[in-house]
């Protein structure tokens, strides 16, 4: 007995020891730190921006913990909370600078926005905002000045599409981005939903469209969360609690301050247990979007299709800070209900897209499903079945990048005063495409030309390339291909970007999605896997 007392009052001593330690070392930080700032400002040899200089320190501090723990000072506070809220206050625009000397060009006002009440459409100018040139300002610049409390009015000087130039008055409104962007039949018994962020009320929202689906017949339900990043935590669990038992668990919290653990259930009664489910998942699927693939797998209440998650699976909670500041911090880790956690194991192992990269099987452990099967942690959600999306050539992904689909769709819409239907609009005049694209600046090399020439300058590095001079010039020459060569052989490829492009500018983005399923393979392939039944 008297062992244990010795021992207990050792432990007690060593945490005690361990607390002072660790207390000591933030207290020698902070005074380190403020020594440093002091000097420099006493003695440094150029004016001091004591305000740049520490914003860079708290931004690379929080950075060396996870890429989700952010400082947002008072500044950036309308922006942070549209990022939560998907809402701010202005006239639902999104606008086109393609030059600081220029005017400002409206690419697409939002369906029912003030813009599109006001009759601004696309390709409409604007040159000046309450009575302030656009010439000189920047996109941003512009668009902070198009934003603004809801209810008070904004003029804009307008060059219209067909040349008149009038003022045209708008009264800004609470604009809420659409969180759903599309709900509709693929055919006669699969039900889609796409799924773009988990905003405040989207778990309503999918409520409301699948009894909207039912109606149409609906026999399966196909919910698209590709390149969904997330959202709010509890809109992911309401959204399960569609589908599953009332006092399901859902997702389950753990972090190391008191009162971070807790265990999310569902808390009202399912609309249908039985209805076949189809997730579409791929690596832009993070947070929110893993908690509801996630758990309507480990539940077996859905079939996976896709590819592995994003593999984010952490939790952020917002805390106040001095001078109305807020701090982003990650407070817990997030488990599926069979005892997963879908963040990756580092953040240093990870594609380019950010997404989880290689984990060796043995970095990784087994769970089961409520029937049985097995799943894994490790990073993100591995779908039941994979399938793999179109690769792009790169020349199309230059195309969309540099913004040459996005203005050739300007210039379609100035020369066209309106076309058919989204689902019977089809682009036949790919010639003037090229003939427009042909003399933008793009880099329209293929990637086998792309490497090539990062080669060529490594071999250049190492002094090589007199050496092999006739075989280097053999090789560029054969993967030369001109601009609008290329444009053609990749044809198929791009119409369907153009498509989509001027087809929202005519029917707003709910048409733009229409289009992008006409031409999607993966969703394609993923309809014909095979339901997990039991």
């Amino acid at each position: 007995m008297k062992r244990f007392f010795v021992a207990v009052a050792a432990l007690a001593v060593t945490l005690s020891a361990s607390a002072q330690s660790k207390s000591f070392t933030l207290g020698k930080w902070v005074e380190v730190e403020n020594a440093i700032l002091k000097e420099l400002n006493r003695s440094y040899v150029d004016s001091l921006e004591v305000g740049r200089i520490e914003r860079a320190g708290v931004d690379a501090k929080l950075e060396a913990l996870d890429p989700y723990t952010v400082y947002v000072p008072e500044e950036e506070q309308e922006d942070f909370q549209m990022m939560l809220s998907n809402t701010y206050g202005g006239i639902g625009a999104i606008i086109y600078k393609p030059d600081v000397n220029g005017n400002v060009i409206i690419n697409e006002p939002y369906a029912g926005s003030p813009a599109a009440k006001a009759g601004l459409r696309c390709g409409d100018e604007i040159e000046a905002i309450d009575g302030v040139t656009t010439h000189g300002l920047t996109s941003q610049q512009s668009s902070d000045r198009m934003r603004g409390k809801p209810g008070t009015q904004v003029v804009f000087r307008v060059k219209k599409l067909r040349g008149e130039t009038i003022d045209v008055p708008v009264t800004r409104e609470r604009i809420v981005l659409p969180s759903l962007s599309y709900v509709g039949m693929l055919n006669e018994k699969d039900g889609y939903i796409l799924l773009d962020k988990f905003t405040d009320g989207v778990g309503q929202g999918i409520r409301d469209a699948y009894h909207t689906l039912k109606a149409q017949g609906m026999q399966r339900l196909v919910l698209d969360l590709r390149g969904n990043g997330g959202g709010l935590m509890n809109e992911a669990v309401n959204i399960v609690s569609l589908f599953v038992p009332k006092g399901s668990v859902v997702v389950s919290a753990k972090g190391r301050a008191a009162g971070s653990a807790a265990t999310y259930k569902t808390t009202t009664d399912p609309v249908d247990t039985e209805i076949p489910i189809l997730v579409l998942v791929d690596s832009g699927s993070a947070s929110a979007s893993e908690i509801v693939s996630g758990a309507l797998q480990d539940y077996d209440r859905a079939t996976i299709a896709g590819t592995r998650t994003f593999g984010k699976g952490l939790v952020q909670s917002i805390r106040p800070l001095p001078y109305n500041g807020q701090l982003k911090v990650t407070t817990a880790k997030y488990y599926t209900p069979s005892g997963r956690c879908v963040q990756a194991i580092d953040y240093s192992h990870r594609n380019e897209d950010g997404s989880v990269g290689h984990i060796p099987d043995s970095l990784t452990h087994s769970f089961t499903t409520a029937h049985g099967r097995t799943v894994k942690d490790g990073g993100g959600i591995t779908p039941d079945f994979e399938v793999k999306a179109h690769r792009y050539s790169r020349l199309t992904y230059s195309l969309v990048y540099s913004g040459i689909t996005e203005q050739y769709a300007l210039e379609y819409v100035r020369k066209h005063e309106s076309i058919p239907a989204a689902d019977d609009f089809r682009f036949t005049d790919y010639e003037d495409f090229i003939a427009f694209a042909k003399d933008k600046e793009f880099d329209y090399r293929s990637s086998a030309r792309a490497l090539f020439d990062e080669m060529k300058k490594s071999l250049e590095e190492d002094g090589l390339t007199e050496a092999m001079g006739s075989e280097l010039d053999a090789l560029a020459k054969s993967l030369d291909m001109d601009k609008e060569t290329f444009l053609r052989l990749k044809k198929d490829e791009i119409i369907p970007f153009i498509e989509e492009e001027i087809v929202v500018r005519y029917y707003f983005q709910e048409a733009g999605v229409k289009v992008r399923i006409r031409y999607d393979e993966q969703l394609a392939k993923a309809l014909e896997v095979p339901a997990i039944t039991y």
